[in-house]
């Protein structure tokens, strides 16, 4: 166990990757998306196309603590206008978040 976790730390520093959590929104689903640049000459090239995403945390007054979430921005315009408890509780019945203990 300890000569696995050793080994992926010593790959870690020699290829000077970070392990980073995907772009994706906990409530809404939002995920990056494939396009293409177009040109003046119309050649198309492809790109991404990134969720804007924000990490907030979030005050659940029902359970008594703070939650942390990576959320679009459009899901954090939703939280404002129907209130954290009724987003959250939409997003378990679409299946979309699930929550970490």
């Amino acid at each position: 166990m300890f000569i696995s976790i050793s080994f992926t730390i010593f790959a870690l520093r020699l290829f000077k990757t970070k392990i980073e959590m995907a772009r994706v929104c906990q409530l809404t689903g939002k995920k990056t998306r494939r396009g293409n640049n177009v040109s003046h000459a119309n050649n198309k090239s492809p790109r991404k196309f990134y969720p804007n995403l924000v990490k907030k945390r979030f005050f659940i007054p029902e359970e008594n603590r703070w939650i942390s979430l990576k959320i679009s921005t459009s899901a954090l315009r939703t939280i404002t206008k129907v209130g954290i408890s009724a987003a959250l509780k939409e997003a378990k019945n679409k299946g979309i978040f699930i929550e970490k203990n």
